[in-house]
Parts: C-alpha cells; sequence; structure tokens
C-alpha cells in the first residue's frame, strides 16, 4: 500500500500540495468566513454581536457614502487597469526589441513594483502636495498655469491622482509579465509573415496578440484584482478624501471597522466586494476556455 501511494503521480503532487493547502485554510480561508459571518452580525469592536441576517446589507445598499466607495472603487479599478495594460504592452514591447543596456532598463523598469507601497505613496503625497508640488512649480515656471493645483483637495483631481499613483506602481508588473510571454513566441512567425509580406501592425494584430492572449487574460485579471483590492495607497496618500471622494471599498471597511468600531459593518463591506472578485476571476476563466476550445483544445 505505501509502495503504491509512493509510486503514485497523484498522491506525490497532493502531498507537495498538502502544506499549502493548510496554510491557505488557516490564514485565508478562516478569517475570510469570520469576515462573512460578522457581516451578518451587529458585532461591535470589543463586543460580540448577535445575528440580525441580511440588516448590515440592507442599511449598505442605501448608504450613500457606501455606493459612492462602490463607484470610486469600480470608476479607480476600469481607469487604472485599462492604463497599466496599455502602458505595460507598450513598454514590453519595446524591452522586447534589441536595446542597449537592455538587461539595465529591464531592471529598472522593476523599481516601482519593488518600492514599498507606503513609501511611493509618500512620494507620491508629496509630488501632489498643494503647496510644494513639484508639478505645479514646473508648470508655473514654463506659463502654462498661473496658480498652484490642488491636486489631493479636488474631490476629481484627487481621483485621477490616485489613479496616476496606482498606474505607476502596477505598470512594472504588467509589463514584466507580458515581456515573458512576448518571448515564448517564436521569431519564425515575424519572418514567415514578413516574407508573405504583413506589416507591423499585421503581425502585432494577427500574430502577437493571439499568442499572448492566455498571458493577458491571467496578468490582466490579477491587475484587476490587486487594484480593485487596493488599500496602502489610497490610506496613505488621501485617507478617503476630500469628502469621501477617494474612498475604496477596502479603505472604508477598514473606516467604518477599527476607527468606526463598527465591525459588523466593516465587515459586511468587505464582503459586498466577493462577487465583484468573482466575477472578475469567472470572466477571465471562461475567456481562457473559450480561447482553447478555438484553438482546438479541450471543451
Amino acid at each position: 500500500m505505501l509502495q503504491r501511494w509512493q509510486n503514485s503521480r497523484n498522491a506525490l503532487g497532493w502531498s507537495f500540495m498538502l502544506p499549502a493547502a493548510v496554510l491557505l485554510l488557516l490564514f485565508l480561508t478562516y478569517p475570510l468566513g469570520l469576515g462573512v459571518w460578522l457581516g451578518f452580525t451587529d458585532a461591535k469592536v470589543g463586543r460580540a454581536g448577535q445575528w440580525v441576517g441580511l440588516e448590515n446589507f440592507e442599511f449598505l445598499v442605501g448608504d450613500s457614502v457606501t455606493l459612492l466607495a462602490l463607484f470610486n472603487t469600480l470608476f479607480y479599478t476600469a481607469v487604472a487597469s485599462v492604463l497599466k495594460f496599455v502602458l505595460g504592452l507598450w513598454l514590453a514591447l519595446m524591452l522586447n526589441k534589441r536595446l542597449p543596456f537592455q538587461s539595465f532598463f529591464r531592471a529598472v523598469v522593476l523599481l516601482p513594483w519593488i518600492v514599498p507601497t507606503a513609501l511611493s505613496a509618500i512620494a507620491f503625497w508629496w509630488i501632489f502636495d498643494a503647496q510644494f508640488s513639484i508639478i505645479s512649480w514646473a508648470l508655473t515656471r514654463l506659463g502654462l498655469i498661473d496658480h498652484y493645483i490642488d491636486f489631493l483637495g479636488n474631490p476629481w483631481n484627487a481621483r485621477l491622482s490616485t489613479i496616476a499613483a496606482n498606474t505607476w506602481r502596477g505598470i512594472p508588473f504588467v509589463a514584466i509579465s507580458l515581456l515573458a510571454g512576448l518571448q515564448t513566441i517564436s521569431p519564425s512567425y515575424y519572418e514567415a509573415s514578413a516574407i508573405d509580406g504583413a506589416t507591423p501592425w499585421q503581425q502585432f494584430r494577427h500574430i502577437t496578440l493571439p499568442l499572448l492572449s492566455p498571458i493577458i487574460a491571467v496578468v490582466m485579471t490579477f491587475s484587476v484584482l490587486f487594484t480593485f483590492t487596493d488599500f496602502q495607497l489610497i490610506y496613505v496618500l488621501t485617507r478617503g478624501g476630500p469628502l469621501n471622494a477617494t474612498h475604496l471599498m477596502a479603505t472604508l471597511a477598514f473606516q467604518r471597522a477599527i476607527p468606526g468600531g463598527a465591525l459588523a459593518e466593516g465587515a459586511a463591506i468587505a464582503t459586498m466586494m466577493v462577487p465583484f472578485l468573482l466575477a472578475a476571476i469567472m470572466f477571465s476563466y471562461f475567456g481562457l476556455q473559450r480561447r482553447a476550445w478555438q484553438q482546438g483544445g479541450d471543451k
């Protein structure tokens, strides 16, 4: 019996997965389950709650701040993800060419990703400061504006400023991941298409994008998940202000649960994020399955 277990490939795979499964159960499944449970109670910080059913969710559906946070989260995620994809793909295409000091540039691209989030947020806080902004200083010296821009004091300026900071931080992840995908595409495809008279745009549209689409789906799924659940950048940069204009679901859940003491309400807000995250994952999964079916893979 023991020998059969040792010789079984499935058994060997399960034995390797078991430690990771235990860690996920302890540090992911349990907190998630506890958070969902708390969302259906009236728990406060320092006081155990009683079961109240859907009362928290009914209140949040009619709460203007929660609805604003939902809008902010969707807007922030959609715009930042599109910008990161477009700029990351462009950067990956540039880095895939034969350039002088190619390895150096590839290493430099990673810097925004490896810098601690809180440190990058503090740097952007100074860049967007109402009195000492380097952007406003440069624009006034060039004569393009006559007064400093209030980047973080105006609701829409603050939204766009946080998107810019998130985009700067997220581009390296997208670029390096897509660059790895580009490295797997055989040059023979491009050589054959060039012989047939294909233009660079036609090569990009009919060779690069189709062959890169599985990598794009996976990378953008992670990018959307990271952006949707962003907390550190927003909390350090704006604390959700001004006038709740940059509050995301994650930051609002923390504010209501910990500083506000309404633990159950914060847990309910966090629970409301789960369907959106599952929708992003399923969209990517079924997109990959459809792509595999079109290419002759298993249905």
